[in-house]
């Protein structure tokens, strides 16, 4: 589906909390080990200290991101750009290679209600238990929330 088609429709509220998710190019897992996630953890915590976001709850699992936050000065398509540009340029120098990191495109939910922001924030927090890598909410290593 082409970038404009994915656009229509997306709209862009100040204060308003959405859940941002985005998968690697050929759900690669690329995000396995702590030195590779921090690619992705590090932009989230350089978006936010940028005054564009205010971050809810994320979690990097190994081919994909879940990422709840609240925007706060930037409009969501170019939190997503940064996101996905900056750490891609991270992992790759990292790995001393050059290639896709992100498939185009993401998924985006408007959040609307104070029990949607929990409900969803489980949902993240809960992704690794379910993928198994986890037993427990709060034991995975890549994944953070406000409410815990």
């Amino acid at each position: 589906m082409s970038s404009y088609r994915l656009r229509l429709g997306r709209h862009s509220i100040i204060g308003q909390a959405y859940v941002l998710t985005t998968t690697t190019h050929q759900r690669r897992r690329l995000f396995e080990s702590k030195v590779t996630a921090g690619c992705v953890i590090h932009q989230f915590h350089y978006i936010e200290r940028r005054g564009l976001v205010r971050s809810l709850a994320w979690v990097v699992m190994p081919d994909h991101v879940h990422w709840m936050l609240e925007l706060t000065s930037a409009n969501l398509a170019d939190v997503a750009r940064r996101l996905k540009s900056s750490s891609s340029l991270a992992f790759n120098r990292l790995a001393d290679r050059r290639g896709v990191v992100w498939q185009s495109g993401y998924y985006d939910h408007a959040v609307r209600t104070a029990e949607s922001l929990e409900r969803q924030a489980l949902y993240i927090m809960g992704n690794p238990i379910r993928a198994g890598l986890t037993e427990a909410i709060g034991e995975y290593p890549f994944a953070w929330s406000a409410w815990l």
